[in-house]
């Protein structure tokens, strides 16, 4: 049993570093367009806290190597994207982001490193520490929800990376069969929920990512078709004029134009002024009006 454990957390290992990997190709475009656009930072903060709590749980624990080194990594690697969103992100978010980082990143984690190490001792240690572990890791898993939302909103996966989403389903499966073998529930329970979690952004994904640009709003039609039906009403009276020069013979149905499409259509676009109007319109009645003296 102790040999299959050490085999699944190895596979942990591995999917985790993959998984904290994952983020690289986002944050090497954010590098290249100097922006991080809709891109939110709070997933890579409260993952950051996490890891490195997870960290200091491995340490104090008994038989903690693979917790150590999959969740070192995991920290390390995101002192690098929290940098990087810090430097790219708008100024406001940027505020905002510094003081989070401050506050959870370095004051809590330093707080509960003090706390831990010089108030406690034993099990209360390992059981304080792995509370803590549990519920950050939950956040970190529910931190995706935000962009779960987007998705829905826009139909678009673009803010939410496929590789990021398939390897939360991944570690939370594999580290949760290990904290079954092991019986340690404080690895176990939050690894189950970012398993379900990780599923639903798959499902997401798989369907909106061939969805086509979010449908126009009424308004938005309205305004392309009037502006065609402006366009096509003012070739037929230039196709008019055409025909009164040329000598042409008008039908009586045609020979004045229908002021009140123009007038409709004016009201909604400023393609045409009023005296450009009023000088179109004041041809037209004339052209119109010679035609019905020619029938």
């Amino acid at each position: 049993m102790a040999s299959l454990s050490f085999i699944i957390g190895i596979i942990g290992n591995v999917i985790s570093i993959l998984m904290f990997t994952s983020p690289i190709k986002t944050f090497k475009q954010v590098v290249k367009k100097k922006s991080t656009e809709d891109y939110k930072g709070l997933p890579y903060i409260t993952t950051l806290l996490s890891t490195s709590l997870w960290t200091f749980y491995g340490l104090l624990k008994t038989g903690g190597l693979l917790v150590v080194t999959v969740n070192g990594a995991g920290a390390a690697l995101h002192v690098v994207y929290v940098i990087i969103f810090l430097i790219y992100a708008p100024h406001n978010i940027k505020i905002k982001s510094v003081k989070l980082v401050a506050a959870v990143n370095v004051a809590f984690l330093g707080v509960v490193i003090i706390v831990t190490l010089l108030a406690l001792k034993g099990e209360t240690r390992i059981t304080l520490v792995g509370l803590l572990c549990a519920g950050l890791t939950i956040g970190m898993y529910a931190a995706p929800l935000s962009a779960m939302r987007t998705v829905i909103r826009t139909k678009s996966v673009k803010y939410m990376p496929f590789l990021l989403s398939f390897f939360q389903f991944l570690n939370g499966g594999v580290w949760s069969a290990y904290a079954l073998l092991v019986k340690d529930y404080y690895i176990g329970v939050p690894n189950g929920i970012g398993f379900v979690l990780g599923s639903l952004q798959l499902i997401l994904y798989m369907m909106y990512k061939n969805k086509s640009r979010p449908v126009e709003s009424d308004d938005e039609r309205k305004d392309k078709e009037g502006s065609a039906n402006l366009v096509k009403d003012g070739l037929q009276l230039q196709d008019l004029d055409e025909k009164a020069k040329n000598g042409t013979s008008l039908p009586k149905a045609n020979s004045l134009p229908n002021t009140s499409i123009i007038t409709q259509h004016v009201m909604k676009t400023p393609s045409l002024g009023p005296l450009e109007l009023e000088k179109f319109t004041q041809r037209d009645i004339e052209t119109g009006s010679r035609s019905n003296i020619g029938l």
